[in-house]
C-alpha cells in the first residue's frame, strides 16, 4: 500500500486549509511553532511545505526534504523563501497574492482619513482626558491627489476606493498595462512626477534591490511639501531616519505605517511621533482576507500536487487550467521522447532543438520544454530534475535550448520534434499522441517508425537485407526474453527495429544485459543494439 501525500503547515493556518487538503486523503501535520529540529524532521518525507512569515525556507532546510514538490506562502512576499535554492532543487514555490487585497486596500484608506483628520492624536487626547478640538483641523480626501507607487491587485483595489472618495488618481507603474490603469480611471506617470504633484502617496511595491529605501531622503525632498506617505507594503522601501527628519522639518506632514524596517522596530523616535499612524503589520489581517489566503493557498498546493496546475507560482509561469488540459497529454510525450531519445545519444550534449507543428505549434510551451530537459536529465544525472529547475541545469551544463514552431502540415494534428546535438553527432526524433495508442514515437534519425513509448525496448540499427529480423528474434528467444512488440522502420541508409520486451521478473531469470547487447552487435548486418527504458 502506497504512502499518502504528506503536507506540513509549519506556521498558523486556519482549520479550513488543513481541512481543505484533507479532503484529498493525504496526511496533513499542521502546527505551528514546533522546535526547528522537529520541523525539519517531518519534512524529510513530506511533498508539500505550507509557511507564513515566521517559518524562514532556506537552503538547509529545503535540503532535509528530498521529496518536497512545492513551497507555498500564505501571503504576497516571499522574503522568508530561498527562491534560488527552491529552484535549484526543482520546487515550486506559490504565494497567494491577492487574498488579501481588498483588506489592505482598506487599512490604507483607514490611514489616510486618520491622517487627514488626526484621529488617533485626537482619540488618545480623549483617553488622556485632553478636549483638544481647536489643535485637529484636518483636510478631505475629496479633491486630494493620491500617487500609487505600484499599481498592482492592492494598488488597483485602493485606487477604486480612492476613486469614491473623489480623489484624482495617479501611479507609477512600468510593468502595467496601459488599458488596466486607463480602465481604473488611473494616470501612468514618472515616478519624479508622482512625488512632485501626490498630496498622499502609498507604496505597494516588492522589496528589491531595485527597491530598497526607495523613499529616501532625496526622493523625500522631491516630493510635495506637506505630503502624507503610506506604506503597507514592505519597510525596506523607507529609509526611516530620512523619513524622521522630513517630518520633523515639516517637509512630510505624516505618515501611515504598518512595515518597517526592523519588526518590531528597535528604536521608538520614528513610531513616537505625533505626526506618525503606526500599526504592527495587521493590514491584511482580517477574518476574511485570513480564511482566504489560507484556503486559496491550499488549493493551490491541491492543484498543483493532484492536477499539475500550476497557479501564483513565483519561480515558474502560471499556467491556467485550461490550458494545462490542453497540454498535459503532451507533456507526457515530451518527457518520453526526451527520454527515449537521452539513452541513445553518445558524447557531450550541446543543444536541444525542440520544433512544435500542428495543434503545439500555438499557445504556451514552456511546460513542454520543462518535460523535455526533465526526460533528458533524469537519464543522465542523479539530482532531482523537475520542470521548475530544468532550464537552469541545462544552463548550468552548458545546453543550449531552442525552440521553433511550424505551420508546415504533416500526417499528425499535433507533433513534437526533437533534435539532441551532441560532440559526436545529431540525434533526430519525432513523436505524437495517438488517440488509442497513447504517446508513439514515429520518427528516429529521419526512418518513420512507428512504436509505443511506454516499457523497455531494445533499439537495433542495421542493414536492411534479410534474415536480420529472424535472427534478433532467435537470439532474444535464446536468452529467455518476451517480446511484447515489434516495430520496423526502412530508409535509405539502413532499417531500425524497436522491440518492447517485458524486464525480467526475478534476478535469477533472464538478463537484459551487455551480453545480450553484445550477442545482437555479433549479427554482421547489426550496427548497434542499444537498451532504452522510459
Amino acid at each position: 500500500m502506497s504512502t499518502p501525500t504528506k503536507i506540513v503547515i509549519a506556521d498558523e493556518l486556519p482549520a479550513a486549509a488543513a481541512d481543505l487538503l484533507r479532503q484529498e486523503g493525504w496526511q496533513v501535520d499542521a502546527r505551528a511553532g514546533r522546535p526547528h529540529d522537529q520541523l525539519l524532521a517531518d519534512l524529510a518525507d513530506a511533498e508539500g511545505l505550507v509557511v507564513r512569515s515566521a517559518t524562514q525556507v532556506d537552503a538547509a532546510l529545503l535540503a532535509a526534504a528530498p521529496r518536497l514538490k512545492v513551497v507555498a506562502r500564505a501571503g504576497s512576499g516571499v522574503d522568508n523563501v530561498d527562491l534560488a535554492a527552491a529552484s535549484e532543487r526543482g520546487i515550486l514555490v506559490l504565494n497567494a497574492p491577492g487574498a488579501n487585497s481588498v483588506s489592505v486596500a482598506e487599512h490604507v484608506c483607514a490611514l489616510m482619513l486618520s491622517l487627514g483628520r488626526s484621529i488617533a492624536r485626537a482619540d488618545a487626547a480623549m483617553k488622556d482626558g485632553r478636549w483638544t478640538k481647536r489643535e485637529h483641523l484636518g483636510t478631505e480626501l475629496r479633491g486630494k491627489t493620491l500617487g500609487l507607487v505600484g499599481l498592482g491587485r492592492v494598488g488597483q483595489e485602493v485606487a477604486s476606493r480612492a476613486r469614491a472618495f473623489g480623489m484624482q488618481v495617479i501611479a507609477h507603474d512600468p510593468f502595467i498595462a496601459e488599458q488596466i490603469a486607463g480602465d481604473l480611471d488611473v494616470a501612468l506617470v514618472t515616478l519624479d512626477d508622482l512625488s512632485a504633484r501626490a498630496d498622499f502617496i502609498s507604496l505597494h511595491v516588492p522589496a528589491t534591490a531595485a527597491t530598497r529605501r526607495l523613499f529616501d531622503a532625496e526622493r523625500l525632498a522631491a516630493c510635495k511639501r506637506g505630503v502624507r506617505l503610506i506604506n503597507t507594503a514592505r519597510g525596506d522601501l523607507i529609509d526611516e531616519q530620512a523619513l524622521v527628519d522630513a517630518i520633523e522639518a515639516g517637509q512630510v506632514a505624516g505618515a501611515g505605517l504598518d512595515v518597517f524596517e526592523q519588526e518590531p522596530p528597535v528604536q521608538s523616535r520614528l513610531t513616537a511621533l505625533p505626526q506618525v499612524v503606526a500599526t504592527p503589520h495587521i493590514a491584511g489581517s482580517t477574518t476574511e482576507a485570513q480564511h482566504l489566503v489560507g484556503t486559496e493557498t491550499a488549493a493551490s498546493v491541491r492543484d498543483y500536487i493532484r492536477f499539475g496546475i500550476v497557479r501564483n507560482a513565483v519561480n515558474f509561469p502560471s499556467i491556467p487550467p485550461e490550458e494545462l488540459k490542453r497540454l498535459q497529454p503532451f507533456i507526457g510525450l515530451a518527457e518520453q521522447l526526451a527520454a527515449f531519445a537521452a539513452q541513445l545519444v553518445t558524447g557531450r550534449t550541446r543543444r536541444v532543438k525542440i520544433r512544435y507543428y500542428g495543434g503545439l505549434a500555438t499557445g504556451t510551451t514552456e511546460p513542454l520544454v520543462g518535460a523535455v530537459l526533465t526526460g533528458l536529465f533524469r537519464t543522465m544525472l542523479s539530482s532531482t530534475v523537475t520542470v521548475i529547475n530544468a532550464r537552469a541545469v541545462a544552463e548550468g551544463r552548458g545546453v543550449e535550448v531552442i525552440e521553433s514552431r511550424s505551420s508546415r502540415p504533416r500526417d499528425f494534428t499535433s507533433l513534437m520534434s526533437l533534435k539532441i546535438e551532441t560532440s559526436d553527432g545529431v540525434l533526430w526524433v519525432e513523436g505524437a499522441r495517438f488517440e488509442h495508442g497513447g504517446a508513439r514515437l514515429v520518427l528516429l534519425d529521419g526512418v518513420e517508425i512507428e512504436a509505443g513509448l511506454d516499457g523497455t525496448h531494445i533499439v537495433v540499427r542495421n542493414r536492411d537485407e534479410p534474415g536480420v529480423i529472424g535472427a534478433i528474434g532467435t537470439i532474444l528467444g535464446t536468452h529467455g526474453i518476451n517480446v511484447a512488440s515489434f516495430a520496423l522502420g526502412r530508409g535509405p541508409s539502413g532499417a531500425i527495429a524497436v522491440v518492447n520486451v517485458d524486464e525480467p521478473t526475478t534476478s535469477e531469470g533472464p538478463a537484459l544485459d551487455d551480453r545480450l547487447l553484445d550477442a545482437l552487435c555479433a549479427v554482421p548486418a547489426v550496427w548497434s543494439a542499444d537498451l532504452v527504458r522510459v
